[in-house]
Order: structure tokens, then C-alpha cells, then sequence
């Protein structure tokens, strides 16, 4: 591992995604899987951005106990180019509503991190614009049925079948738009002291 000041802490993913885990896992670092419940509380009258750190500050505040060693929480939000919070789709159809606003168009991914460090909390945000393609009808249809939309923010997953032919380009950490913004993340870990 690089990140010789994390050799021997334990570390803490505060997060059940799996996109989140490959990611983390990517960085060559050694971590284990703890999830706490927060109530995601989030007040209306604030941005987006402000919004998501909100939400990932909440999920790290679940740890207060954990004064020792480094836990990582973050949450993911995708805003349409109409300035519409777009979260996980609760069904197919409204999946399939989502990905037909995408069409077309360009939305912004932002995921905040929340990073506790032996009782000291840091923050960031990562702000990623993504251009789709149009999208046949048929094509989303395929999408929604084959994959697994409703467990993404945005109902889509840039890895996958959708993020392969739809995607015409992006601005920003492509990672991020997966779930976690790695290069960001790591010189955030390498700073710690």
C-alpha cells in the first residue's frame, strides 16, 4: 500500500455499495465493510452540493464511537440539466422515465466524501458532467430490463451496457460518476497526518 500513514489503522467503509468497495479496493487499500443507519436528513433550501455533504457528514457522524483509525462515508446525487435532484428509482417505469430526461441531454454527478480520521472529520465534493447520446426508447427499454437500475443514483451505472453506447463524453473524474472519486480520495488519505 502507499499510503504509509495508513499502515496498521483500521479502516472503515461506511458503505454497501459494491461500485464503492471495487473502487476502494482499487487503491490498494485494505478495508472493512461497516454500514451504520442515519436518517439522511437533508434541509430543501440547500444546493445540491451542500445537500450531498450534508447527507455524507450524517452517515460519518454514525461513527463518532471510532476515535481511532479511518472511516470513509460518501453519497452520490445526479442533477438533471433542469436542476432535479435524480436519486435511486424506486421502479422500473420511473427508471425508464429518468433515462428518457438523460436522453440527450447533459446532468451533473456529485458525490461528497466524509472522511474520519482518528475523531477529525474532512469533507470534499466531486463534480462530474456527463453527456448522453439520444436514446432509442428500445434502447433504454434494454437497459432497464437487463441491468440493475435501481440501485444507481440517476438509474445508471456509466460501466455498464448503457454507460458504454450512451455516453458521449464527460467532464470530470469518470470514477465518480461509478461512486467513488479515487484520485481525489487517495491525495485526501495521502494528507493525513
Amino acid at each position: 500500500m502507499m499510503l504509509e500513514n495508513l499502515k496498521d489503522k483500521t479502516i472503515i467503509l461506511g458503505s454497501q455499495s459494491p461500485r464503492r468497495k471495487q473502487l476502494l479496493s482499487g487503491l490498494g487499500i485494505e478495508f472493512e465493510v461497516e454500514v451504520r443507519e442515519t436518517e439522511e436528513y437533508v434541509d430543501p433550501s440547500l444546493s445540491a452540493s451542500e445537500a450531498v455533504r450534508q447527507i455524507a457528514l450524517q452517515k460519518v457522524k454514525a461513527f463518532a464511537d471510532k476515535v481511532d483509525g479511518l472511516v470513509i462515508c460518501a453519497d452520490t446525487v445526479v442533477v438533471s440539466a433542469a436542476g432535479e435532484i435524480l436519486g435511486k428509482p424506486k421502479t422500473a417505469a420511473e427508471a425508464t422515465q429518468t433515462l428518457a430526461a438523460l436522453s440527450g441531454n447533459k446532468h451533473v454527478v456529485i458525490t461528497a466524501v466524509a472522511i474520519r480520521w482518528e475523531g477529525v472529520v474532512h469533507s470534499f465534493v466531486e463534480t462530474t458532467t456527463v453527456y448522453f447520446h439520444v436514446l432509442e426508447q428500445e434502447e433504454i427499454d434494454y437497459y432497464v430490463s437487463k441491468f440493475s437500475p435501481l440501485d444507481k443514483a440517476g438509474s445508471y451505472g456509466i460501466q455498464e451496457w448503457i454507460g458504454l453506447i450512451g455516453i458521449e463524453k464527460i467532464e470530470g473524474d469518470y470514477n465518480n460518476v461509478v461512486g467513488l472519486p479515487t484520485a481525489r480520495l487517495y491525495q485526501a488519505l495521502k494528507s493525513l497526518t
